[in-house]
């Protein structure tokens, strides 16, 4: 793999911060995905390999990290299994970034991508954390979806809209869930 082709945490935060807006982020759009995935799979990949001290040397460092692993795999791998792979490594770096009180050491306007690996994630626990720190976070939008993530964990245990891309059975009731509005975010 070519060095080169890693690009610096500050570069992965200009362009999902700076260069891309909200809407970019939460739309799903063919051509963003094939430009995500181009410039930045070779540096999604070194992170899953080894999150090194660089992509954690400051707070704006830890947010490329998060993004990188969190939000990136979603366009990359869109409708597939990859596309969740490194949330684990999503979580972890969460969790240290918000030992180090990262997340309150960035703009208000990017800080709840330091939440977002908890509230992707099929465990409750996490979920039940995600809705603390986007409470505390204080923007009714974003603790809206959380608590919508929320009660689809709490009450099927697992994203059901994932279900296919993954492998896994639907039961009857994740059926029907998925054929409401809305449903599978």
């Amino acid at each position: 793999m070519n060095d080169e082709a890693i690009e610096t945490p500050d570069e992965v935060v200009a362009y999902w911060c700076e260069t891309l807006t909200a809407k970019d982020w939460w739309q799903s759009a063919p051509a963003l995905d094939v430009h995500v995935t181009e410039r930045f799979a070779a540096t999604h990949l070194a992170l899953s390999r080894g999150v090194t001290p660089p992509w954690r040397a400051s707070p704006e460092a830890r947010l490329a990290a998060i993004i990188v692993l969190d939000q990136f795999p979603r366009n990359m791998y869109r409708a597939s299994p990859m596309a969740f792979a490194t949330d684990w490594i999503a979580r972890r770096e969460a969790r240290l970034a918000l030992d180090a009180g990262a997340d309150k050491l960035v703009g208000f306007d990017r800080r709840h991508f330091f939440y977002m690996p908890f509230e992707h994630s099929e465990v409750l626990a996490d979920q039940d954390l995600s809705i603390a720190l986007f409470e505390a976070h204080g923007d009714e939008m974003y603790l809206d979806y959380a608590q919508r993530h929320h009660e689809v964990i709490a009450q099927y245990g697992r994203f059901p809209h994932r279900n296919a891309f993954l492998g896994r059975v639907s039961t009857p009731e994740e059926e029907a869930y998925l054929t409401k509005p809305g449903a599978g975010f």
